[in-house]
């Protein structure tokens, strides 16, 4: 697939994330961990679902979640999590 210039694509990113089990037993994430050290706190989960990653592959339990004024999709594909990040064409 080639990308038209200047548009962005998207890549799984695997990421570090603090979660844990409510009373329930739901796994909900708290915060993610860029690679860099720098940490999001997650605002709110509004979805949880199992569901296929459309941009980048794979799949496992989506989350609908906001940070900040964001909202976007961190999906749990066992063991790991990844997000779909962002990446700008190189000229």
């Amino acid at each position: 697939m080639r990308m038209v210039k200047g548009t962005m694509g998207r890549r799984k990113r695997y990421v570090a994330v603090d979660a844990h089990f409510d009373e329930d037993g739901r796994l909900l994430p708290r915060a993610i961990e860029w690679d860099d050290g720098r940490v999001f706190a997650i605002d709110e989960v509004r979805d949880m679902r199992r569901a296929a990653s459309l941009k980048t592959g794979g799949d496992g339990i989506r989350y609908t979640i906001r940070v900040g004024h964001a909202i976007t999709y961190l999906f749990y594909e066992q063991p790991r999590w990844f997000v779909e990040e962002r990446i700008a064409e190189m000229p």
